[in-house]
């Protein structure tokens, strides 16, 4: 009963703090993210379901990185342009322009696919890799299940129209975070504002990123513009400024502008109101215990992640780290060994309990010395 009382407290904790926020973006569904803390800032109907148009583009990215990654594909890799790939050049789709017959490699396809937003581009890196567009919207949807995606199901490469083709803002909140968190270096892409594609048997043609957020002096670096008829215009964005990175996804916004004007106010508005609490790096010390009957009379501890939490503005002095232990901590102990907590309490609501790891092995002494400190400790109540 005590669990579940507390279960409630913290919930309520976090819907108060975060989720009833004293602003409303204009969109059918929104979300924002701190990025090192995880933490959701504002949301509205997050799982709603979307088709994700072009959004759907930041997967396709995804499998051909993690391929490279795997050394099953290069950079410089050439796919042949096929029929269905170049119908998709014609007037009134996003195109990278390519032609039938041509050689084109998977550095040149992803850039068409990240800044240019080619679909074009997005079925011949399809057809390259998996044989067929259909194949490779499998890998997709698997890959999607991988990183707990769970209301989204993939049926192109491109976000073209397709009602099976669907997602939530909170799942391409996952996918984006996955992105930025994995493959940094291919990452910078989605920050160029424009891409030049030389193409065979004609001038080169340069097309801007759709994006609008990166023509605003706002610090956004990314990622992907959206727009179906029916989900009107979405938009997966981010910034970074001073070392601190959101991530908005919003869908249903009615206008280009008001996209961005409304994608730009929610970035803003968890830059202006929350702070980022770094608590602890992984691996470094936090501190030192006390050790009972070991060589060493104290051991460093440590934490095996990366600490980060999200507070409103003014607000750190509600802010608490405890460090709590049984102790003395009996030696033998071992390195990595588990020997206390590190707490974090927000105005008096534990919002963070981490393992505190030994930083090194601390044997037992002898019989002889563990006899004068039993008597110390008698005595004096020396440890």
């Amino acid at each position: 009963m005590f669990r579940n009382l507390l279960l409630i407290k913290f919930i309520y904790f976090f819907l108060t703090q975060f989720a009833y926020s004293n602003i409303d973006i204009k969109a059918r569904t929104a979300i924002l993210q701190d990025f090192l803390s995880g933490e959701i800032l504002y949301e509205k109907e997050p799982n709603r379901s979307i088709y994700p148009a072009s959004m759907t583009k930041i997967m396709t990215a995804i499998i051909a990185f993690d391929l490279i990654k795997s050394g099953d594909l290069s950079l410089n890799d050439k796919f042949i342009i096929s029929e269905k790939a170049w119908r998709l050049s014609t007037a009134g789709y996003s195109s990278m322009f390519i032609m039938v017959g041509d050689e084109v490699s998977v550095e040149d396809l992803l850039r068409g696919i990240i800044v240019a937003s080619g679909n074009d581009a997005c079925i011949a890196l399809a057809e390259g890799i998996a044989g067929t567009e259909e194949e490779f919207a499998i890998l997709m949807t698997m890959k999607a299940k991988e990183l707990g995606m769970e209301n989204t199901n993939f049926a192109n490469s491109s976000g073209i129209n397709d009602p099976d083709n669907y997602s939530t803002v909170k799942d391409i909140l996952i996918m984006s975070k996955y992105l930025i968190k994995t493959y940094p270096d291919y990452y910078e892409w989605f920050s160029e504002k424009e891409f030049t594609w030389d193409r065979t048997g004609g001038d080169p043609i340069t097309q801007g990123n759709r994006n609008p957020l990166l023509y605003k002096n706002i610090g956004a670096d990314g990622i992907k513009t959206g727009y179906l008829a029916v989900e009107k215009y979405s938009l997966a964005s981010s910034l970074i400024r001073n070392n601190r990175r959101l991530i908005a996804v919003g869908s249903g916004f009615e206008t280009k502008s008001s996209r961005s004007r409304e994608s730009s106010k929610l970035l803003t508005y968890g830059l202006t109101n929350f702070d980022l609490i770094q608590i602890a790096k992984s691996k470094e010390t936090i501190d030192k215990i006390d050790v009972w009957q070991g060589k060493e009379n104290q051991v460093d501890v440590y934490v095996n992640q990366d600490i980060y939490k999200t507070i409103k503005k003014a607000q750190k002095r509600l802010l608490k780290i405890s460090i709590n232990y049984s102790g003395p901590v009996e030696a033998p102990i071992q390195k990595e060994q588990i020997v206390g907590k590190l707490k974090v309490v927000y105005d008096e609501n534990l919002i963070g309990e981490y393992d505190l790891l030994a930083a090194k092995e601390i044997k037992k002494v002898n019989i002889f010395s563990r006899l004068i400190k039993s008597l110390n400790y008698l005595i004096w109540g020396d440890v």
